[in-house]
């Protein structure tokens, strides 16, 4: 892979787990008061997909200016 092929792919990989936590975030909502224990496990779980995603968007932009 080239230099610029593999942060695109990491960040793809990060979308899609993103993009997962997101949904699991969502069907728990649409299950409670079902599982409302998991609330803070599964929020964690988003919180740290997106966050991570992020980072690695702004050092890709970082890198390309």
């Amino acid at each position: 892979m080239s230099d610029l092929e593999t942060p695109k792919a990491a960040i793809k990989k990060l979308s899609a787990k993103a993009t997962q936590a997101k949904m699991d975030l969502r069907e728990l909502s649409e299950e409670l008061p079902i599982n409302w224990t998991s609330i803070l496990s599964v929020a964690q779980q988003a919180h740290d997909a997106f966050s991570e995603l992020k980072r690695r968007e702004d050092l890709k932009t970082l890198e390309t200016a």
